[in-house]
């Protein structure tokens, strides 16, 4: 049984009680604890959080919640990384000032920084209204503060909800309920997109001299003589063996064409019904890896399509598809929050598709799982969100801007997630695997996972089981919970 905590919230904090019980349980859960809400005049609590710590119960740990930020988190603007006393957050233009960070005062912790604010504002994706888009609805941060002080590789919220942990303890508290499963300290699974199974010979060799340029003249002649291919599933497979790990494959319901590609709807040309896919969905089932949907790249405009894809995937494959993430990352431009609402309503376990197409690291400030807040209903959704961290373009095609050492980079990822306990969800296309064709990127992901293999201390386990884990333990900690 998880230990329990007991909180008191000021009453004059109503106004946005729903954002602030959202993030509570958001940290709590994440860390394992379960928690009871207690009157603001009732008995001493654990935690308060307070508009005034003067005027707060005598709690062993008051935050200081600062209702202007509240009041509007989009007009929040990021303008670095404030690290002090163990902490690290985020630092806003404006923010109010009471004071040094944090004070030991009659044997109470106070804290002056509001942090549950901070990890609303990461988890809730507030920075992005604030940023142009570009081409498929890409965020562009060229210029940013984010970009300048490296802010998505440091998993800030995540941070900060270890800081609590952490204080917690070091105020006499018990750990929490175990993160993961078989005494790990961080999980880790890959999902592979599968957008290009198949070569087009008189298309690829084109793409491999755009890639290479002159050296890869000798490949592009190989592929159109028929001496390469992207059909690469037993060879991800094997890989994978090797470190007792498995993975995901996301398939694409809906079947494109040339024609659609060249008019701006860029969706994978292969037919998941035809006899080869078919035999290939028995063969990755029968053997533990877990297939998930690639939703297409208009799947966000209907719900009844959405749902339609995902039942044609799961009666080709005669598997449960519990999870999706979309082709292209393409959410709803302008409204992802909507997108994120289909996946609960098509009735998706877990979808992974909260991520940057140009730029390594967490786009919500979490390596944790969680459920996306909803601003409109002002509610968690029910659908979990698993945060994807590396995509293997990130260090090749958009090494720009990722500069600098691959394996450097994702060792700082690898570190990062550790240090949090989090877990660490990689995307590697289903077609990378030749050497010749895509040199160095099969590589790199081999090499992460065996340095994670090295460590001893990960969970390696497909997407959908971590998503399993983690909605069985946060629904067990919530039914010994009250409040909030």
């Amino acid at each position: 049984m998880p230990p329990q905590l007991t909180l008191a919230i000021d009453p004059a904090l109503a106004d946005f009680r729903p954002e602030i019980a959202y993030t509570w349980r958001t940290l709590l859960a994440g860390l394992g604890y379960a928690w009871q809400e207690v009157a603001w005049q009732g008995p001493r609590p654990d935690l308060a959080y307070a508009l005034d710590p003067a005027h707060a119960p005598a709690a062993r740990l008051v935050v200081r919640a600062h209702a202007s930020q509240w009041a509007q988190p989009a007009a929040q603007r990021l303008v670095g990384v404030e690290q002090s006393n163990g902490w690290e957050r985020p630092r806003f233009a404006v923010e109010p000032s009471f004071g040094p960070p944090q004070s030991i005062q009659s044997g109470r912790c106070i804290i002056e920084r509001d942090l549950l604010f901070d990890c609303f504002w990461l988890l809730s994706g507030q920075e992005e209204q604030q940023h142009p888009r570009g081409k498929h609805g890409y965020l562009d941060l060229t210029g940013t503060p984010t970009l300048a002080h490296g802010v998505l590789r440091l998993g800030l919220a995540s941070a900060i909800a270890s800081g609590f942990g952490q204080m917690l303890r070091a105020l006499g508290y018990p750990p929490g309920l175990a993160r993961w499963p078989f005494g790990a300290n961080l999980a880790a699974t890959c999902g592979h997109d599968v957008d290009y199974p198949e070569i087009i010979r008189w298309i690829e060799p084109l793409r491999i001299l755009a890639r290479q340029g002159r050296r890869g003249l000798r490949p592009a002649v190989e592929v159109a003589l028929g001496q390469h291919s992207h059909w690469h599933f037993r060879s991800w497979m094997e890989l994978e063996r090797q470190y007792n790990a498995r993975s995901a494959f996301f398939f694409v319901a809906r079947k494109g064409s040339l024609l659609e590609y060249a008019s701006g709807l860029p969706d994978p040309f292969y037919d998941i019904h035809r006899p080869s896919f078919r035999a290939l969905f028995r063969e990755l089932a029968a053997e533990g890896w877990e297939l998930g949907l690639h939703a297409s790249y208009l799947a966000y405009t209907s719900a009844s399509k959405f749902a339609a894809e995902r039942e044609a995937l799961a009666r080709a494959s005669g598997q449960p598809i519990k999870g999706n993430r979309h082709h292209y990352w393409h959410l709803d431009p302008t409204n992802p929050e909507a997108t994120l609402l289909l996946h609960e309503q098509v009735g998706f376990h877990y979808d992974a598709s909260l991520t940057h197409n140009r730029y390594l690291g967490w786009r919500r400030g979490s390596n944790w799982p969680f459920y996306p807040w909803h601003a409109g209903q002002r509610r968690a959704l029910e659908t979990l969100q698993l945060p994807t961290a590396w995509m293997d373009d990130h260090l090749f095609g958009q090494r720009q801007d990722n500069p600098g050492d691959r394996m450097l980079l994702l060792s700082g990822l690898v570190q990062r997630t550790a240090a949090h306990g989090g877990m660490l969800l990689v995307d590697v296309h289903d077609y990378v695997y030749d050497d010749a064709l895509f040199p160095g990127w099969a590589a790199t992901y081999r090499k992460l996972w065996a340095d994670l293999f090295q460590r001893k201390d990960v969970w390696f386990a497909t997407p959908g089981a971590i998503a399993d884990h983690w909605r069985v333990r946060q629904a067990m900690i919530e039914r010994v919970s009250q409040g909030l």
